[in-house]
């Protein structure tokens, strides 16, 4: 079952870097979404509070809909400065009463819940099948039935493609994931798909890389190894890095992410369609922690050998080609990674013990 749930009056500033550009489509942001009813699941993690936080910005009523599950990133602190503008709901998406109720009242749907961690998915892989799979296709079928005319976008991951056959890795690569988490995210997609191709349902996917910024999960690495290195530059410690350090990655900061998903939510023409999202900004592991004690002005890196059961699943290099999303809804990543950095240590370093162990 399920309870309405108050936050705590704002504590937390909305967070934005200094030196973001002025974003033009804040006016088409508002006009869209101002009278609009909105609903995010995982809406107390990462990228749902942030989304979250935009979304009330632009005066839409904004409803959360987070199970709080310990391994998942929820936290009750992410939407302090709006607890009293958003209504929050502890539930499970698994739950088909809940869902058709909350489905049936809201115009958009931000389905940004699930299982995250690559790792986990390996050590409980029915764990990862309810989430990225058995709850996806109960959420579409509340759509289907109580609501068909929502806007549903969908978060997916990169681990899709699984090992890069060539780069950037545009969105026609093959599907080839090497762990139980990218199989499941498949599975999501295609109920996605299938639903908009049968049924009509207005349903966009985004294939996301790396998001970092506030709010994000710091306490492990289940969701992302650059918050545990955030966690660990303020605390004094050593980073570690796996392998040579020459793995290339790209990074998007996460109001980038948002913007993307708000633009693939107002666009008439994305329902049915797959979007990766990048960055023009590749380095590699060992560059990147570089830059990050850098960024803070102390602290250090060593070289670690890869643990077993992280080497099995590591793509190797991996950067993505947003070329579709950028020719189509005009979206490019406004925040660099110098910007996002600084930002994301200063939120950790004003609000850490809301988020560390």
């Amino acid at each position: 079952m399920h309870k309405n749930a108050r936050i705590t009056p704002c504590v937390a500033p909305i967070s934005r870097p200094a030196d973001t550009p002025v974003n033009a489509e804040s006016g088409a942001l508002r006009a869209g979404f101002g009278n609009a009813r909105v609903l995010v699941t995982g809406g107390l993690g990462f990228i749902g509070s942030n989304l979250a936080l935009r979304m009330c910005e632009t005066g839409a009523a904004v409803t959360l809909l987070d199970n709080l599950a310990p391994s998942y990133g929820g936290n009750r602190f992410n939407i302090a400065p709006i607890a009293r503008q958003a209504e929050v709901i502890i539930g499970d998406m698994r739950d088909e009463r809940l869902m058709h109720e909350l489905v049936a009242r809201h115009d958009y749907l931000f389905n940004l819940a699930g299982q995250t961690s690559h790792i986990d998915s390996m050590l409980d892989p029915q764990q990862d099948l309810e989430a990225n799979v058995r709850a996806q296709l109960a959420i579409l079928e509340a759509c289907r039935k109580l609501n068909p005319e929502i806007r549903v976008l969908y978060a997916s991951t990169r681990q899709v493609y699984g090992r890069p056959a060539y780069l950037p890795v545009d969105e026609a690569h093959p599907l080839n994931p090497v762990d139980i988490n990218g199989i499941h995210k498949i599975a999501g997609e295609m109920y996605h798909q299938l639903y908009a191709q049968v049924y009509g349902l207005a349903t966009t996917v985004l294939r996301l890389t790396n998001t970092y910024g506030p709010r994000m999960r710091v306490r492990d690495d289940r969701q992302t190894f650059l918050g545990t290195w955030i966690r660990r530059l303020l605390e004094g410690q050593t980073l570690p890095v796996f392998g040579d350090g020459r793995q290339l990655r790209d990074f998007n900061y996460v109001d980038d992410v948002v913007r993307a998903l708000l633009l693939c939510a107002l666009a008439r023409d994305t329902p049915g369609k797959v979007y990766n999202l990048g960055s023009s900004e590749v380095l590699s592991l060992e560059a990147l922690a570089r830059k990050l004690v850098a960024t803070h002005g102390s602290g250090s890196y060593e070289l670690v050998p890869f643990p077993d059961a992280r080497k099995r699943i590591d793509i190797g290099d991996y950067f993505g080609s947003s070329a579709r999303i950028e020719r189509e809804l005009g979206w490019q990543p406004q925040v660099n990674l110098d910007a996002g950095l600084r930002q994301t240590l200063a939120y950790f370093g004003r609000f850490g013990e809301h988020y560390w162990p």
